[in-house]
């Protein structure tokens, strides 16, 4: 068989990777200041402007996103696999420190008050992915820094400090600093009336920042894995794993629990008086056009997200209470991360399912039957890169066996549009060179009923990166040429696992691997949250709305009712 291989190795991210690599080898702390040339020379194509003067502010918005708000303040970045790894180096306290998050990154953090964030990782894909997102934030801090001295511009922004920032002075400080319109309107979008306090604090002092990976062997990323597991065991004791079957699902915590239980559906007046209370006339609007007459699951994602928005306000607090009751009443157990990284799970018994609770999409014969059903649903939030292999890996060793791997998740796409679905059945693994060929259980057939807003791509090839800085123009060039229009992070790694449950040793490298005729289930879905080769196009500069869940639950209703359909035979033994 012929291989068309892309090979996307850079000489510039290769060095990147090997330089900072051998750095944190070292048991004292590092300076990032050593990575700046190495970084600038990659020439990422989300950090397009490194080279310029002028500061490249979709680049800052986009690392934004992915640090907590105290990185100003931070000096000493600390990496460790758990809370073990913290107490063993010196950090027996991390976890009473601030927690602190990121919008666009789930990543446990805990901050000490004054200069050190301390940051659990699950896998290399956590350097890969933090390093070159810290470097960005220091080299654009460091070029507003400079470009504040001695300016008129810090004695306007003192005055405008905690106040919020108009269109007319917006204007003046994009022309003062030399950039575009645009990329202030994105930092006025993320800090609101903190930007002036922001851009005060970055000229006052040139960031610095320095790292200190605590342990770098592969048994500390096992030991936190194996810790990870031992968790959900200890919190659903009474399920034996090694005698049910398992449908492993990776997506997130919210679309598969919504889809089962229906809570917002059954909250549904309460929800359109959220609306009504709170001002949100365009989305009461949009409602009431769709009762007229939407699109199958339009009215139901709408009102999941008012419920997320419900959620998050005072009001909600009994909604929280609602959503635990009908999860625990029909089977969903939640099992948080403890000490180690940020990887929520959730445990469904399908014999516990109530189908007349079940989303309208959901609706099948034979649902009745599944209280026959000793299957169980894994469903974790999806992790980072070569997470993703060690967590199946782990879960195959402790269950009975698979009945189904669903993976469905945010990828860039090169011929498509944001909000679209992307079906892949090849798979290029930069992590292991393979390239997996194998046999995706969706069609477009199976999204595209439920997408009101996108279309569904299938038959496409995917590439997993290992991160999502680490990658330029030539990259993409190299993958595009080959056909490769799907970018993401987990499929190779999740793939390299179900080889291993599979065959009598580890999976291979730099080969074709045939992962046809296997017994069991296997789906991709990805939905496309970043068009890389349109500047700054990318669900961190831009607001989707309620539109932005369309793809996930078009998706999650696809995987969900796979399962259903899939174990409603089993049960009938048809």
């Amino acid at each position: 068989m012929d291989r068309t291989v892309p090979r996307t190795g850079s000489d510039e991210i290769d060095l990147y990777r090997r330089t900072y690599y051998s750095l944190l080898r070292s048991t004292s702390e590092i300076k990032l200041e050593a990575l700046v040339e190495a970084h600038t020379s990659i020439d990422s194509s989300l950090h397009a402007g490194v080279r310029s003067l002028q500061p490249d502010l979709e680049a800052l918005t986009y690392t934004c996103l992915r640090l907590p708000d105290c990185i100003s303040q931070v000096r000493l970045v600390v990496l460790g696999q758990s809370q073990d790894v913290f107490s063993w180096h010196g950090y027996p306290a991390v976890e009473h420190w601030e927690r602190v998050t990121a919008v666009g990154r789930r990543r446990c953090m805990y901050y000490d008050g004054q200069e050190t964030l301390a940051t659990y990782i699950a896998s290399s894909s956590d350097i890969d992915d933090l390093i070159p997102v810290l470097t960005t934030f220091q080299i654009e801090w460091n070029k507003l820094h400079h470009l504040l001295q001695g300016s008129q511009l810090q004695f306007r922004l003192a005055q405008l400090a905690n106040e919020w920032i108009d269109d007319k002075e917006l204007s003046h400080l994009a022309e003062g600093l030399g950039v575009t319109l645009d990329g202030v309107t994105g930092l006025r979008q993320l800090w609101g009336r903190s930007l002036a306090e922001r851009l005060l604090g970055m000229a006052a002092a040139r960031k610095r920042f320095s790292l200190r990976l605590l342990d770098s062997s592969l048994a500390a990323y096992r030991k936190a894995i194996r810790r990870w597991w031992m968790n959900i065991e200890q919190h659903v004791e009474e399920i034996d794993f090694h005698r049910r079957p398992v449908y492993f699902i990776s997506s997130n915590n919210h679309s598969m629990a919504n889809l089962l239980t229906g809570l917002a559906l059954r909250s549904r007046a309460e929800l359109v008086d959220h609306m009504s209370q709170q001002g949100l006339s365009q989305l009461l609007a949009d409602y009431r056009r769709m009762q007229d007459g939407s699109t199958l699951g339009e009215q139901e994602n709408l009102l999941y997200y008012v419920q997320k928005k419900l959620l998050s306000t005072q009001r909600g607090e009994h909604i929280l209470a609602d959503r635990k009751a009908a999860e625990q009443s029909v089977g969903i157990r939640r099992v948080p991360s403890s000490h180690s990284f940020d990887v929520e799970a959730q445990i469904v018994e399908l014999n516990r399912l109530r189908p007349d609770w079940l989303d309208p999409r959901l609706q099948l014969q034979g649902l009745e039957s599944l209280r026959d059903s000793n299957a169980l649903i894994i469903n974790i939030d999806y992790p980072l890169g070569m997470a993703a292999y060690q967590i199946l890996t782990e879960i195959a060793r402790n269950i009975h066996f698979f009945r189904g791997i669903y993976v469905l998740g945010k990828a860039a796409t090169l011929n498509g549009r944001v909000g679209d679905v992307m079906i892949p059945s090849v798979v290029y693994d930069e992590h292991s060179r393979n390239t997996y060929l194998f046999s995706n259980c969706f069609s477009a057939a199976d999204v595209g009923k439920y997408l009101t807003h996108g279309m569904v791509l299938d038959n496409q090839k995917a590439i997993t990166v290992r991160g999502t800085m680490l990658q330029n123009p030539r990259f993409m060039a190299v993958i595009y040429r080959e056909g490769y229009t799907d970018i993401e992070m987990e499929a190779g790694p999740y793939l390299s696992a179900v080889f291993e449950s599979l065959r009598p040793r580890r999976h291979p490298y730099d080969e074709i691997v045939n992962l046809y005729g296997v017994p069991f289930d296997i789906g991709f879905l990805h939905y496309a949250s970043d068009k890389p080769v349109e500047k700054g196009r990318n669900l961190g500069t831009h607001s989707l709305s309620y539109f932005g869940m369309d793809s996930t639950y078009a998706t999650s209703v696809a995987v969900l009712r796979r399962i259903l359909e899939r174990e409603i035979s089993e049960v009938r033994g048809s």
